[in-house]
């Protein structure tokens, strides 16, 4: 698959994605999803924790760094999978 169909493909996971309710997500799935989309729209990232670092933060960045191995395009793929896995769960 081309650069060009993979991330046309992870636009519509997007566009699906902000069409559902985050109150009907487990709490781990909106994180996961969280770091798969991070990482797959800025790569791994260098953690500068502040004095300011609340506990959501650091959930959320914790998330990001457990996946952090993995390259944009995989992490593209793997959020278009979940995405798609979730759709399909709510029909």
């Amino acid at each position: 698959m081309s650069e060009k169909e993979l991330d046309i493909r992870f636009q519509e996971a997007v566009e699906i994605a902000s069409k559902m309710s985050q109150s009907d997500l487990p709490q781990d799935v909106q994180l996961r999803l969280y770091a798969y989309y991070k990482q797959a729209t800025m790569g791994t990232k260098s953690y500068n924790f502040s004095p300011d670092f609340d506990l959501r933060s650091a959930f959320k960045t914790n998330a990001w760094m457990q996946i952090s191995h993995l390259s944009i395009d995989e992490a593209k793929e793997f959020y278009i999978e979940a995405i798609h896995e979730i759709a399909n769960e709510k029909k």
